[in-house]
């Protein structure tokens, strides 16, 4: 009713405005004061405006979508960067410790999002250390965010080769199996991850999204199973409630906030939720829905997430696949 009543008196006042200059002969009112009036119609109807967008922004906080603030970068990061260029150009350093520094500033530079200088320095940091386990695994982190799978699948072999015990290993070679097309591959990766720590959420997750691509019935049914290793406490076991069934998207982002001690912990969370909220509706073949929680978990900033990475590629993917569709049209 706020509203309808706002938009009657501007439009009252416009009208009354005018007929007062169309009979000027009776009444004397200036063009200056009609102006006037005009101004204070427009005011009240821009309160009216912010009043509703509070309240729409009310109703998303309660119950259909939280927007994150993006991360910001950290000054510390930027220094670091700088102070590490620095050391990097003009000591004087042993090829191990150069290959180490350039190493260190992949890391960095990949933490706020600067993946191709990153993947330069890792590049460096193997020429001049080639047992650099950790820059392989880094390296094939990147060559599946530029869907060459095939260099990633050898990255990640040269790192398991040089260290058959490194977890994530098996966990990004997983992925990039998944997103390559091999999910049967990347479940016995998945799995082998999985097996190191039964009781977290997101390796639980990956293995699901894999088992889905092959069987969606088992793949529920083992999730099922494998979601009672998992402490009720932890936050991300609401995303397995979800993908079985137990609560709704409406509660789930109703939840999402519980237990949040910072504003940096909500964002790093929403990355979490937004990604996995598309790959729900993906599995579900609701595309539009997707794509905009993709978008979602991109908009959080938060560069060293899985989530956050992968979400870019799902939305390559998906333009991939139209323009293909297109073009077979």
């Amino acid at each position: 009713m706020a509203p309808f009543f706002i938009y009657f008196f501007i439009l009252f006042s416009i009208i009354i405005g005018l007929i007062f200059l169309t009979t000027f002969e009776r009444v004397v009112f200036s063009v200056k004061q009609f102006y006037k009036l005009v101004i204070v119609g427009v005011f009240f109807l821009l309160q009216g405006c912010t009043s509703l967008e509070s309240i729409e922004s009310r109703k998303v906080m309660s119950g259909q979508l939280i927007i994150a603030e993006p991360l910001p970068v950290n000054y510390k990061s930027e220094i670091a960067l700088a102070r590490l260029s620095e050391v990097i150009q003009r000591a004087e350093i042993t090829d191990e410790q150069r290959a180490q520094l350039f190493y260190d500033r992949g890391v960095i530079y990949d933490s706020v999002g600067l993946r191709s200088l990153a993947r330069l320095d890792f590049i460096r940091a193997i020429r001049l250390k080639a047992d650099m386990v950790d820059a392989y695994n880094f390296l094939g982190i990147h060559y599946t965010q530029l869907q060459e799978f095939n260099q990633a699948y050898e990255s990640f072999d040269s790192a398991l080769d040089l260290a058959s015990t490194h977890e994530y290993a098996y966990l990004n070679r997983g992925i990039a199996l998944y997103y390559g097309g091999r999910p049967k591959l990347a479940v016995e990766d998945f799995k082998a991850f999985h097996l190191k720590q039964k009781n977290d959420p997101y390796r639980v997750l990956w293995l699901y999204l894999a088992e889905h691509e092959l069987n969606d019935l088992n793949a529920k049914l083992a999730l099922k199973e494998r979601a009672n290793n998992i402490n009720d406490k932890i936050w991300a076991k609401q995303i397995i409630r979800l993908y079985l069934g137990e609560i709704s998207q409406v509660e789930f982002i109703s939840q999402l906030t519980q237990n949040v001690k910072s504003q940096k912990q909500l964002t790093e969370r929403l990355c979490e939720a937004y990604f996995y909220l598309g790959k729900y509706h993906q599995a579900n073949h609701r595309t539009g829905e997707a794509s905009n929680f993709f978008k979602l978990a991109l908009s959080t900033n938060v560069y060293e997430f899985v989530e956050h990475r992968y979400a870019k590629l799902e939305l390559e993917l998906m333009r991939d696949k139209v323009v293909g569709q297109v073009r077979l049209k």
